[in-house]
């Protein structure tokens, strides 16, 4: 791989050689590999058959969770939460014991794997509330409860400089990663002042189905804002927003 300098920047083919572009700057390498014939059929690629199988139904796994809370997702996510996500699904995938490799699923694999999951590696949820919270899944009722004691927002928050007030934001998801569904619900606060008042108990209940046989979710977080002109806007388009898997139940 050789990097390109000049004041011209390439992107695309010029005979064997490829041009492209990636975070670290404009790329050119030389044209090869196995044919997809030969990868999909040739004995000595069955290894690699089995982790592109598994790694693709990761990959989906991860787009059904991040789905079904992507309006939390919008401006909470950092730019390679994909890719750190579905790192964490193959994790999940191979701790399945039952299925032979390339054919392990979620299901059957750990999904527990995926608590403390932080979203937006640049607003972690620990770095931003101090304050202790419980995070409570009750499978029989499909209450899904996050609370919290009185705080006082300027000793119990980190804020990002530039931030007037917050909004702490809770979800749950009920998800069957095999038919490719889900059931979601949120909940958040009003928007409130960053300052000395003592708040009232927080709690955020958000209701799944009763008795569900699939892997429930519960996500906290919080969002933080600019008051300008009575208008509150998300702080540097939500660059410091925290959510986090705080509790799972899988499968029962």
């Amino acid at each position: 791989m050789a990097r390109q300098k000049g004041p011209i920047k390439f992107q695309g083919s010029m005979g064997d050689i490829t041009f492209y572009r990636t975070k670290d700057g404009y790329m050119a390498r030389e044209k090869g590999g196995i044919t997809a014939e030969r990868l999909q059929n040739d004995p000595r690629f069955q290894r690699t058959r089995e982790n592109m199988a598994e790694f693709g139904r990761a990959g989906k796994a991860g787009k059904l969770l991040r789905a079904s809370i992507q309006n939390l997702l919008k401006n909470s996510a950092d730019r390679r939460m994909v890719s750190r996500l579905t790192k964490e699904m193959v994790k999940v995938i191979q701790m399945d014991a039952v299925n032979p490799r390339g054919q392990r699923n979620v299901i059957d694999g750990e999904v527990e794997l995926l608590l403390g999951f932080d979203f937006n590696i640049h607003g972690k949820l620990e770095h931003s509330i101090s304050e202790q919270f419980t995070a409570t899944i009750d499978r029989v009722t499909g209450d899904a409860v996050v609370e919290m004691q009185p705080f006082i927002p300027t000793e119990s928050l980190t804020p990002p400089e530039g931030s007037t007030h917050y909004k702490i934001v809770a979800a749950a998801m009920d998800i069957n990663f095999e038919s490719g569904t889900f059931v979601s619900e949120k909940n958040a606060t009003p928007v409130q002042p960053i300052d000395t008042v003592m708040t009232a108990p927080l709690q955020l209940n958000n209701n799944l189905p009763e008795n569900s046989v699939n892997p429930l979710f519960l996500v906290f977080g919080i969002n933080f804002y600019q008051e300008v002109n009575g208008t509150f806007y998300e702080l540097k388009n939500g660059i410091y927003n925290a959510l986090k898997i705080v509790n799972i139940s899988g499968t029962p």
